[in-house]
C-alpha cells in the first residue's frame, strides 16, 4: 500500500441514510470518532477502515434475507458524488474506467485493483498481506463494477465469472443481482466480455475528467510522498512474513534499497528494521490469534519463526502475556 491511510468520502453519510442506516450508531459501533462525517478529510487507518465496514455491516445486515451488498449496489447513484467514482463514469468505457480507477484506488480504500483486458475485462482484487477484509466490503467492491456498468451503459449488463474465497450469506440474492453464479476461489475477481467492456458509456465526459485528473493526480502523489520508509518496510513485512522470511534482505530486495541505506534511513526516522520488524510481528499475531483458528504454531510459522518456543519468548516480551491469554481475550479487548 502507498500509504496507512485512506479517504472516506463525506458522501457515505448520504448513503447510509439512504440505507435507513444510523451512521451515529455505526460509528459508535466501530469505536470511530462521533464526528467523523463533518472532518475534512475523513481519513481512516486499515484497522478504522475495516472496523467501519464490519459496523456496517452489523447494523444494516440484520433485516431477515437482506443482503447489504446488494442494497448498496442498487443505491449507487450519480447523487453521491465522489470524485474517484466520478471520473469512472466520465471514462468511455468499463475497460477505461477500471483502468482509471485501479490508479487512484490507493487513495479511498486499502487495496489494489488488477486488470486485465486480453480476451475479456478480468478485475482481481489485492488485499493487504495479515487481515481478512470484511465480507461486506469485498462483495460490495465486486458488486460495485456492476452497478457502475448499469448506470454508465443504461444495459443490465452482467458479467460472466465472479470468484470469492466464501460464498455471500445471502447468496441468492446477490446473484440474482449480479446475473451470474458465485464461483469458490482463491481471491476476488470478477469478469465482464470484451463486449460489455467496450459498451460505450453514455455518462463519458472528457472535459469533465480532465478538470479531475490534476487533482487525482495531486492527491495520489500527496499520499505516496507521505509514506515513510518505516510505513514502506512495514508493509513489506507484511508480505514477505507470511512466506515464512523475516530477513531484512528479503525486504531490500522487495524495495530494491541495499541494507545499509534502509538502516540509514530508518536511523533519520528514529526506529530501526528490527523495531519494526517487532511491531508488525505484534499486530499481525495479535490479529491471527483474535481472528480465526489459527493454532499457535500455524501463527508462529505465517511469523516466520523456526519454532513455536521463539514465538512464545517474543510474544511475552512484546505484551507481558502469552499468545493463549490473548487468544482467549474478544477482538474487541485485544
Amino acid at each position: 500500500m502507498a500509504g496507512e491511510r485512506f479517504d472516506l468520502e463525506p458522501s457515505f453519510r448520504a448513503l447510509l441514510l439512504d440505507l435507513g442506516i444510523s451512521p451515529v450508531r455505526v460509528l459508535r459501533r466501530a469505536a470511530l470518532p462521533a464526528d467523523l462525517f463533518i472532518r475534512r478529510p475523513i481519513e481512516l487507518s486499515i484497522p478504522e477502515y475495516y472496523r467501519f465496514w464490519n459496523a456496517l455491516d452489523a447494523e444494516g445486515g440484520t433485516e431477515g434475507d437482506r443482503d447489504l451488498a446488494v442494497d448498496i449496489g442498487r443505491a449507487i447513484s450519480v447523487e453521491l458524488f465522489s470524485p474517484p467514482i466520478f471520473a469512472a463514469l466520465c471514462s468511455p468505457n468499463l475497460t477505461a474506467a477500471v483502468q482509471r480507477l485501479a490508479a487512484y484506488k490507493p487513495l479511498i480504500g486499502p487495496v489494489r485493483l488488477d486488470a486485465d483486458s486480453t480476451d475479456a475485462l478480468t478485475i482481481t482484487y489485492r488485499w493487504p498481506s495479515g487481515a481478512t477484509p470484511p465480507a461486506l466490503l469485498a462483495t460490495t467492491e465486486l458488486i460495485f463494477w456492476v452497478a457502475l456498468v448499469r448506470i454508465a451503459t443504461r444495459e443490465q449488463v452482467r458479467p460472466v465469472r465472479v470468484t470469492m474465497p466464501a460464498p455471500a450469506i445471502n447468496r441468492t440474492e446477490v446473484e440474482s443481482y449480479l446475473g451470474a453464479r458465485l464461483r469458490r476461489g482463491p481471491g476476488f475477481s470478477i469478469v465482464f466480455t470484451a463486449a460489455d467492456a467496450g459498451r460505450p458509456f453514455l455518462t463519458e465526459n472528457d472535459q469533465m475528467w480532465r478538470v479531475f485528473a490534476p487533482e487525482l493526480r495531486r492527491r495520489l502523489a500527496d499520499l505516496e510522498a507521505s509514506s515513510t520508509l518505516a510505513d514502506r518496510v512495514r508493509a513489506a513485512l507484511s508480505e514477505t512474513l507470511p512466506a515464512g522470511n523475516a530477513s531484512i534482505s528479503a525486504v531490500t530486495r522487495q524495495l530494491a534499497i541495499s541494507a545499509r541505506t534502509l538502516q540509514r534511513q530508518l536511523s533519520q526516522e528514529g526506529t530501526s528494521y528490527q523495531a519494526i520488524l517487532a511491531g508488525t510481528r505484534e499486530d499481525l499475531a495479535r490479529h491471527y490469534l483474535t481472528n480465526g483458528d489459527l493454532r499457535t504454531s500455524e501463527v508462529a510459522f505465517l511469523l516466520g519463526y523456526d519454532d513455536t518456543n521463539s514465538f512464545y519468548r517474543a510474544f511475552k516480551t512484546w505484551t507481558g502475556t502469552t499468545p493463549d491469554a490473548i487468544r482467549s481475550t474478544t477482538p474487541a479487548d485485544a
